[in-house]
């Protein structure tokens, strides 16, 4: 019996991705109905300028983003394990903690009404660096906790300053952490749609904002094939920073 509702788990969460994924080739504009197998919507997809150009907003949003939180989130995670700073940890986690209308309101005001930006791209990097940063702190954090302490005593002993400890142990020895924190934090900046909703304004558009106006029009194959390549992009990124620090993704989750 347990084995059943296990399974009736698993087909509830991924059989809308496997429909998803097979209408993404199905030879039909309506998509109401299987007619009949075709690659052409993929044919469509990479034909279309806009959602070309949607999707290099979102790599580059995504790269810049997860570069500048990985720094962040590195720096954080490694002073929050070592110095056992709590109010640094309050400081880090509390926009991953907050509702994410919460979150884009709040940013939406603050570039607007504080700062007095143009809403675009910047701002939605800004935004996504804001909630990305928690998450590569806690894969860091974790990565440091699993650490010898014996190693960084026996560096010192040896005359190595605190840069050079750094530089030459703690730094290589967590870069599989911080490798997985930086595709955490590509993943969830690829595929964002509250936070980018309300910062990216008029005229800049990403990939699931690009999705979100065409399915207000209707539900074309062309919508499956995107979301289809989406999803694998993401379950692969997800799989390999799974593979690089298994104990600090668990500890995350």
């Amino acid at each position: 019996m347990h084995r059943l509702w296990v399974l009736g788990v698993f087909i509830f969460l991924y059989l809308p991705l496997v429909v998803v994924i097979v209408y993404s080739f199905n030879d039909s504009r309506l998509n109401a109905e299987w007619v009949g197998f075709t690659l052409g919507w993929y044919r469509v997809l990479f034909r279309d300028d806009e959602m070309l150009k949607a999707a290099g907003n979102s790599l580059a949003v995504a790269f810049a983003s997860s570069l500048i939180a990985t720094v962040l989130g590195t720096l954080a995670g490694i002073a929050i394990q070592r110095y056992r700073l709590k109010f640094l940890n309050f400081l880090v986690m509390a926009p991953v903690a907050m509702p994410e209308v919460l979150a884009g309101v709040s940013l939406l005001l603050f570039f607007i009404q504080l700062m007095d930006m143009d809403l675009g791209m910047l701002t939605v990097v800004l935004a996504h660096v804001a909630f990305s940063v928690g998450f590569v702190a806690v894969v860091v954090r974790v990565s440091v906790a699993s650490l010898d302490r014996s190693l960084f005593d026996a560096a010192r002993d040896l005359g190595a300053s605190p840069l050079a400890v750094f530089r030459h142990v703690t730094l290589p020895l967590v870069m599989p952490g911080i490798i997985a924190g930086f595709l955490m934090a590509f993943t969830l900046s690829i595929d964002d749609f509250v936070i980018t909703f309300f910062t990216a304004g008029v005229g800049f558009q990403t990939l699931p904002l690009r999705i979100y106006s065409m399915i207000k029009i209707s539900v074309t194959p062309e919508v499956n094939a995107v979301s289809t390549l989406l999803m694998i992009l993401t379950l692969v990124l997800t799989l390999v920073a799974m593979r690089l620090a298994p104990e600090a993704i668990k500890g995350e989750a």
